[in-house]
């Protein structure tokens, strides 16, 4: 900007002399005025400037704030045996599924969350933590290729599921198993009787249908067909809610219909929002205050009197006369 205002300044004055001598000038423009106009220069630089401090964000005054963090701890039991692939609810069991723990997470707060899936054998997706966006992450990942036998290993999962509860002062833990409750071992009953012994209430969620449907069969994305049984029949796959609704009572768990997601959402919502929070976590971390609002306001200042500020002279710069205009007048 300064480059500019002098380039601009040294053009007038060499088209001044083509004009006329700087006597008639004077004569012509006295109010002309030097000073004023490398004033009103400086005054935009100098808001400029400020401008983009405040921009920048100073911060200031550091001070130690102390967080607590008070929730429960959630655990998600995903079922991801082939029979989830099935079709009979949109768009297929396991993504119903997935839409359920997710819109459940985005409803937690400061609750810890882990996420195990299982078929023929478990397996840990997620450890227990708060990091409720990493768990949407790894959930929309899960699918019956991560885990390496197929079946529906819920006892497996229960026992994992007694390693994530890492706080012992943790009064409240939930378990949520998410199955359409086919090929259920029968001890799984006194397991998650034995758990709920422990202190883990047990909520079990069901999706698919009585009438059920087929499992298709995909490579590469592209479907190849439908599971078929030893005989060469196409396997159908049904719901079993009784399974659950056992499993639950074993529990002192609820079973809850997955068909409709608002559902289980709302009401496994309303169980962990009532439930008793406990504090798991404190941090202590130096707050800074913000303070460019005071660089703005200056920058702001310097703006406005580059506006109402004049070209012309006024008379107490005459008086000054700082850059010699008055010389020429001897």
């Amino acid at each position: 900007m300064i480059v500019i205002y002098l380039l601009v300044f040294w053009w007038k004055k060499r088209t001044q002399r083509k004009f006329s001598n700087p006597e008639l000038l004077k004569k012509i423009a006295p109010n002309s005025s030097i000073f004023k106009n490398t004033l009103k220069l400086v005054m935009l630089i100098l808001s400029i400037a400020f401008l983009v401090i405040s921009l920048v964000n100073p911060k200031m005054g550091s001070k130690l704030k102390t967080v607590k963090r008070e929730g429960v701890d959630v655990v998600f039991a995903l079922d991801v045996s082939k029979s989830m692939l099935a079709e009979d609810i949109a768009p297929n069991r396991l993504e119903k599924a997935k839409q359920i723990i997710s819109k459940i997470i985005d409803q937690l707060g400061s609750d810890r969350v882990g996420v195990i899936i299982y078929a023929g054998n478990s397996y840990p997706l997620l450890p227990i933590t708060t990091d409720h966006a990493a768990a949407n992450m790894f959930l929309q990942n899960a699918n019956p290729d991560m885990v390496s036998s197929q079946g529906t290993a819920i006892n497996e999962a229960l026992e994992l599921a007694k390693t994530y509860y890492n706080n012992d002062e943790q009064t409240n833990r939930f378990l949520i198993i998410i199955s359409d409750g086919e090929d259920h071992q029968e001890e799984t009953k006194q397991v998650a009787q034995n758990l709920s012994n422990e202190g883990v209430k047990i909520y079990t969620i069901g999706v698919g249908t009585e009438k059920g449907g087929p499992i298709p069969m995909r490579v590469n994305g592209s479907m190849i067909g439908y599971k078929k049984d030893n005989k060469g029949e196409t396997v159908i796959t049904k719901r079993k809610p009784e399974v659950l609704e056992d499993i639950a009572d074993a529990a002192n768990g609820r079973y809850i219909d997955g068909n409709i997601t608002e559902e289980p959402v709302k009401r496994i919502t309303e169980i962990i929002a009532n439930a008793q929070k406990s504090e798991f976590e404190t941090k202590q971390f130096s707050d800074y205050k913000d303070q460019f609002q005071w660089f703005l306001a200056i920058a702001i200042l310097f703006l406005l009197l580059d506006v109402f500020l004049f070209d012309k002279k006024t008379k107490w710069v005459r008086k000054v006369d700082l850059f010699n205009d008055e010389k020429t007048k001897k």
